[in-house]
């Protein structure tokens, strides 16, 4: 007994200095009385979880810190996301209710651990349900962004620590992670996140894949950093020499990153030339950021011959995750192609914590892409015709998208997927343009709707008020708001169609002395095979169906009203048995032929 006691001897002393480690790690966006309410949540936290432990055998509040450190240290985010983090799982799992909590720390953290608690349930059996969850999910995202970066700082912590979860549930989490947290994390800005769980994901999913390139990587470990440095040496010497104060390093690529490159490429590992690029950071003030950045690259290339086809600036227009970073690849010192990307501290920032290094300079930045991106996804989840896995297709698709960017004929930017046709761009304008677009001219040159657009073209579209929205244009638009917009215009024309189409049938029926009554409107769907009357009144009003198919069905019925009634029974029965007898079984089949049997 006494040995039990000492161990939580220990691990009392570890839990505090974890949480000394988590207070640590918030210290630069502590307020006044901020450290007041951590603590509040670290010990309401204890208090709920102090008689749970992990997989592992470990104390469970272990994992409530280590999501806080998370958020305060690799995402940047401040005071109420590390509480929320904190009791991030107390109302799911313990008694502690959300109206404890918003009594304790406000309406602020209940509402965001509310939204935490609805996401746990997101990835249940059912993937419709699951899609569903989605959005609401994704709503509470529109509400509360610090909604999914804390949620992502959970996920983070659960892959790190999953050695100890059994294989099935290890399988379960890496695919999710790959499939919506790992794109999440990547659409955030998150590039650090994004690649820690990608790479984790592949741990568990490619075992033998993962270790054959992790082994190989540290083969050559020695040998890369000696060719790093002498890389560096001369570039830093000027650069310093020119007045940039500079940092240099050599980053090696993640291990899932150069997997897919050998996948893309069908190449072995030894030919994957990449295995690294070298950073460039500058220190260096708001307004002289852009122009320090060319002449490093200027400074770069004229040690190195640069390729002219990989030259990358997303300083001028940065990426729709906020990202900002000149990318180049030069020939190196051993004839190796070599990728450099030269940003400043504050560009560096943003690519690693993303979305929460945001806010540190919003005072400087205008309105960041991420807006508009959720924007976008709450446009997307008000469109109440999508269907939820549909929508989670399209939402998984603008997540992976990379962008293109198009001018309009005033010179107003447009972001728009890989792949968008000045349809596309028709529609993100507005609805009404999309539905009456007959063409469009890029760069002042006349191109059909199914166009793809390449970035940096003009796009004027041309329209006509007696177009409407076709069905085949479903083929060769990308973007989510077209498609649903596209779908919900053809839906209702077919509905008028079908209104046109119900008057014709009354007519025709009336003229062969059919009476109108929905029996008979069912038997008409029936024997022409259409799955409902509003098709049956479409292909009507299309002239599909015409008086000589109606006069066809006429006979048909009229042989069948002839007959008896039994005789009618008793032959299907017949039919029906003769069937089941020749598939000589001792099985009755019932399925297929039931809709024959009265």
């Amino acid at each position: 007994m006494k040995e039990l006691v000492i161990d939580l001897e220990v691990e009392k002393t570890e839990i505090l200095k974890r949480y000394r480690a988590l207070l640590r790690a918030s210290k630069s966006t502590l307020q006044k009385g901020d450290k007041r309410m951590i603590r509040k949540a670290f010990d309401m936290a204890l208090e709920s979880h102090k008689d749970m432990r992990r997989k592992s055998g470990e104390p469970y509040i272990y994992h409530p810190i280590a999501v806080a450190q998370i958020a305060a240290e690799e995402i940047g985010l401040g005071t109420t996301s590390i509480v929320c983090a904190l009791l991030h799982d107390v109302v799911e799992d313990t008694d502690v209710t959300l109206d404890d909590i918003e009594q304790e720390f406000g309406k602020k953290v209940a509402k965001i651990i509310d939204g935490l608690t609805k996401i746990s349930g997101v990835f249940d059996t059912n993937s419709s349900l699951q899609a569903e969850n989605f959005r609401k999910m994704l709503l509470t995202l529109a509400d509360d962004v610090r909604v999914i970066l804390i949620k992502l700082a959970d996920r983070l912590h659960n892959m790190r620590t999953m050695e100890f979860m059994p294989r099935d549930k290890q399988l379960k989490l890496s695919s999710e992670t790959v499939y919506l947290y790992a794109p999440l994390a990547h659409r955030l800005g998150l590039y650090a996140i994004k690649s820690e769980l990608e790479d984790l994901s592949m741990k568990y999913m490619e075992r033998e894949t993962y270790q054959f390139i992790k082994n190989k990587l540290n083969e050559k470990k020695a040998e890369r950093e000696k060719f790093i440095r002498d890389f560096i040496e001369p570039v830093k010497k000027v650069l310093n020499g020119q007045g940039l104060d500079a940092d240099l390093f050599g980053r090696p690529k993640s291990i899932h990153s150069i997997w897919n490159k050998m996948k893309k490429k069908s190449i072995p590992f030894e030919e994957v030339y990449d295995l690294f690029a070298i950073r460039v950071i500058l220190d260096s003030t708001p307004e002289n950021e852009k122009a320090d950045c060319w002449k490093a690259y200027s400074i770069v290339t004229d040690l190195y011959r640069p390729n002219p086809d990989r030259l990358r600036d997303w300083i001028s227009s940065p990426k729709a995750n906020g990202y900002e970073s000149l990318h180049t690849t030069v020939m190196g010192p051993r004839g190796q192609w070599v990728e450099v990307q030269i940003r400043t501290k504050r560009m560096n920032e943003i690519a690693e914590k993303g979305f929460a290094a945001h806010w540190k300079y919003k005072e400087s930045s205008t309105d960041s892409g991420l807006d508009q991106w959720v924007q976008k996804v709450r446009d997307m989840l008000k469109n109440p015709d999508s269907n939820a896995l549909e929508f989670l297709d399209d939402f998984k698709m603008n997540l992976f998208s990379d962008e293109i960017f198009i001018f309009t004929p005033k010179g107003a930017l447009i972001q728009l997927p890989l792949n968008a046709t000045a349809l596309d761009f028709a529609f993100e304008i507005h609805t009404d343009v999309g539905a009456s677009c007959i063409g469009a001219k890029v760069n002042h040159k006349l191109v059909p709707l199914s166009y793809k657009l390449q970035n940096g073209d003009q796009v004027e579209i041309i329209t006509s008020s007696k177009q409407a929205p076709k069905e085949d244009w479903l083929n060769f638009v990308v973007t989510a708001k077209a498609k649903a917009k596209i779908k919900s215009a053809l839906k209702e024309e077919k509905r008028r169609v079908a209104e046109d189409g119900k008057e014709i049938l009354e007519r025709k029926l009336k003229s062969l002395k059919i009476t109108y009554n929905s029996e008979n409107i069912h038997k008409l769907s029936y024997y022409f095979k259409l799955a409902s009357t509003q098709d049956l009144f479409f292909n009507i009003a299309k002239g599909l169906i015409d008086m000589k198919d109606l006069k066809d069905y006429q006979q048909s019925e009229k042989v069948v009203e002839n007959k008896p009634q039994d005789r009618i029974e008793n032959e299907q029965l017949q039919g029906l048995l003769r069937n089941i007898k020749a598939k000589d079984s001792d099985m009755l089949m019932i399925g297929e032929d039931m809709k024959k049997i009265d």
